[in-house]
């Protein structure tokens, strides 16, 4: 064989080569965070008050995971009060797992069901309201 068809196939496996790596990175799933994460962005100084304000509770924000739940339990100080909540399960790794309920309470708990089948890392993330005051927290854990 010559240099000059050594040459050849020197190019055409790296043609093909990134052929092949063209068609993968087209195949992998990219998922956002959520769709108008910019706007999220412009607001997060509203979050971070959020956040502040229910770190000067008496407590943090407790939960419990397990049998196919997430119990939570607000501060001593949320009890006997309404609470409204947007409690949202976000799993990173594959939007299809992610969970966002609405719920009102005036006992200071609440409860998620989660599917059995849901395994790897999640973040409980929870805005709530309280007397016209609002607050902020999110916790990550490992389901197995």
């Amino acid at each position: 064989m010559s240099w000059g068809y050594k040459i050849l196939s020197v190019y055409l496996l790296f043609v093909a080569g990134i052929m092949f790596l063209v068609f993968k990175t087209s195949q992998e799933k990219v998922d956002l965070v959520t769709k108008d994460y910019y706007e999220q962005e412009l607001k997060y100084q509203d979050r971070i008050d959020q956040v502040s304000r229910a770190a000067s509770l008496s407590s943090d924000l407790s939960y419990q995971v397990g049998e196919g739940m997430v119990n939570v339990k607000f501060p001593a100080e949320m009890k006997g009060k309404a609470i409204e909540a947007d409690m949202l399960l976000y799993c990173p790794s594959d939007k299809q797992k992610d969970i966002s309920k609405k719920l009102e309470t005036t006992t200071a708990e609440m409860a998620m069901p989660i599917p059995n089948s849901y395994k790897g890392m999640f973040e409980l993330k929870i805005h709530w309201k309280s007397e016209g005051s609002d607050y902020y927290s999110s916790h990550k854990f490992f389901i197995q």
